[in-house]
């Protein structure tokens, strides 16, 4: 590939990118195409091992100039990974193993016939799905920040511009920068990374700002629990976070943009530096890009994996090798950001959704999503749900759309109890909001926030208190300490649910969590410590029985709290067998004699006194005889 001069010359290529791209998913090159899922679950139950096994019996079949192998982005269903989709028939394939290989390779690439046992499988109506878009997980998707993942190799550039890749650019150049703000404003986009800011007042003030140098950073150190939405598209379609960064730069006169990307997102990192320099040698990136003028130039910075540096100026002083510690604000980095000078920080889903508001128009994009609140919105889904995986609805699509429809309902049929949405900024939604339409105002109106796009789904066996201590946890490990009320707040706060879940708790500690919450809200320098007591609150406001349960019974009614419970033996149900007693690590189970209704068995009993409640035998038992007390 040559460097494109002129925006011309960009577009011929990206004509014939297209087609070629095109004529793989729809066979008229006569070729077969195998797409193993490239995301990091998949990668790590063994992608790479299905991809040795089909290049071994595709060389043994004399199948190399018919059939191609190819790694691409996340597919998205996570927990019925790995994937195999096969073009242009467009089979998928779930839970493949190397030893299916062969089956696959005798049964479709040759005989093309579908390996039934391998495809999906609805789990209500038992009707087998060959499709990806067929599969209720997908049906009520729409693919914009996650747009081209799951298709093309991220490793190839010509794939993601025959995509749609830089067209938004070409539009953008073909525009003034006043044009291009005044766009992404109409659009109504907000900032996808939590607190949902509008995109495009975030520009103007920046475009608006004195300067001789400006920046565009694209934050891409994502440490919400269970999140990875940035890292799927950071892997996935580097090319479209660059495109997005590059259109930012020309609206707001920007020449420098920094990738702030935590280190242990390895593979992000090395598709992001790869684009980068392919992108340099072809033009896309550099001086007088495509001959229009414009100077646009990447950069990668690693982040040490600090929650903290997620805010925006704990960022910047970061990147300028200072403490990941947050400011005071105003000035804002708009006005006065890295090294002092105007700064617009954008996350990653927000940087890939600017580049189809360009290249679609802003009719398609606006026609998703709720009045306030447009386009679409990433989210992790995991927790006790049964689809787990990265999912991208439009925005107004209820919670319980979400948990049932997309995610297939609670697993094991257990009853659903709550889902904590914005990780440890948010709080936990009930039954009664399950019709709640998902948007940042509707997610606040209801005591939680969108965050970045976690959603972490609770079941029946989820005790509250102990959700809102491991999130009280995971902020006092993250709190940079620079302000007194959260670094000597949050630690209080939870002290106190220690205590509650030791069974040690009083009803004061009420009054002390809900002082102690107003005050490092009120007080505290960032977000981090401004929302780390919704967890706790929304808990309180929800789950009040379970916190008196904790305190006054010295109970814990989900059987969670080690404190608070035990393992019982129950005689009648006990055969005997002594598995649990040779899996204790403390040796506190022994025989005894137990005389039944009708006939005398041996029995196992639990010395409570030894137990360390590790439940090990609850897991051990083969007949259900040890319960939670």
């Amino acid at each position: 590939m040559k460097k494109f001069q002129t925006v011309e010359e960009l577009k011929s290529a990206i004509a014939r990118y297209t087609e070629e791209l095109s004529s793989k998913f729809n066979g008229k090159d006569g070729k077969r195409y195998v797409m193993l899922c490239g995301g990091t679950g998949c990668m790590a139950a063994g992608t790479m091992n299905l991809k040795e096994k089909f290049e071994e019996l595709i060389a043994s079949n004399n199948l190399k100039n018919e059939v191609e192998i190819r790694v691409v982005g996340c597919f998205g269903l996570c927990s019925q990974g790995p994937f195999v989709r096969i073009f242009p028939e467009d089979v998928l394939y779930r839970l493949v193993k190397p030893e299916d290989i062969e089956e696959i390779v005798n049964t479709d690439l040759k005989g093309h016939k579908i390996v039934e046992r391998l495809v999906y499988e609805d789990p209500k109506t038992k009707e087998k799905i060959t499709k990806m878009e067929n599969i209720p997980f997908y049906r009520k998707q729409k693919r914009i920040a996650l747009h081209g993942c799951g298709v093309i190799d991220p490793n190839k550039i010509e794939e993601a511009l025959g995509f749609g890749g830089y067209q938004g650019l070409i539009n953008a150049l073909s525009m003034t920068p006043e044009q291009v703000v005044q766009m992404i404003l109409d659009s109504g986009l907000r900032g996808r990374g939590g607190g949902g800011f509008p995109t495009g007042r975030k520009w103007l003030f920046a475009a608006g700002a004195k300067g001789d140098q400006k920046y565009v950073v694209c934050n891409g150190d994502e440490g919400d629990p269970g999140a990875f939405m940035d890292r799927s598209v950071l892997e996935d379609n580097p090319l479209a976070v660059i495109e997005g960064m590059a259109i930012a730069g020309y609206a707001i006169g920007a020449s420098e943009g920094y990738f702030y990307i935590r280190a242990e997102y390895p593979r992000a990192v090395e598709h992001i530096n790869a684009t980068i320099k392919k992108a340099e040698e072809l033009g896309l990136l550099g001086d007088n890009i495509l001959g229009t003028g414009f100077n646009f130039h990447a950069h990668v910075r690693l982040g040490a994996g600090a929650f903290v540096c997620g805010e925006e100026t704990a960022l910047l002083n970061s990147i300028m090798g200072k403490r990941g510690m947050p400011r005071p604000r105003p000035p804002f980095p708009a006005v006065k950001g890295l090294w002092d000078k105007p700064t617009i920080v954008n996350n990653v889903e927000t940087l890939a959704t600017v580049p189809y508001i360009l290249r679609e128009g802003l009719d398609k994009f606006v026609c998703y999503g709720t009045e306030k609140s447009k386009g679409t919105k990433v989210f992790c889904l995991g927790g006790k749900v049964n689809n787990v995986g990265l999912v991208e609805i439009p925005m107004g699509v209820t919670l319980r759309e979400l948990i049932y429809d997309i995610g297939g309902g609670i697993q094991n049929d257990k009853e659903f109890k709550a889902i904590q949405t914005g990780g440890p900024s948010g709080g936990c939604l009930t039954k009664e909001f399950l019709d709640t339409p998902i948007d940042f105002d509707n997610m606040v109106a209801a005591g939680s926030m969108m965050g970045s796009g976690g959603a972490i789904v609770m079941d029946e066996d989820n005790c509250m208190v102990d959700v809102a201590k491991f999130y009280m946890g995971f902020i006092c490990d993250e709190s940079c300490g620079k302000c007194t009320p959260c670094r000597i707040g949050t630690k209080r706060m939870l002290e106190i649910l220690e205590r509650i879940t030791d069974g040690r708790g009083t009803m004061k500690d009420f009054e002390e969590l809900e002082i102690l919450g107003d005050t490092v809200r009120n007080n505290s320098l960032c977000a981090l410590g401004q929302t780390s007591a919704n967890p706790i609150q929304s808990t309180i406001k929800h789950f009040r029985d379970e916190y008196i349960a904790h305190i006054e019974d010295k109970k814990c009614p989900a059987h969670v709290c080690k404190n608070l419970m035990e393992y019982y033996i129950d005689p009648d149900k006990c055969i005997g067998c002594g598995l649990c007693a040779k899996g204790c690590p403390t040796s506190c189970i022994t025989r005894t004699e137990y005389v039944a209704p009708k006939h005398k068995l041996a029995s196992m009993k639990i010395d409570s006194s030894k137990c360390v409640k590790c439940g090990a035998c609850y897991a051990t038992c083969k007949v259900g005889a040890i319960e939670k007390k």
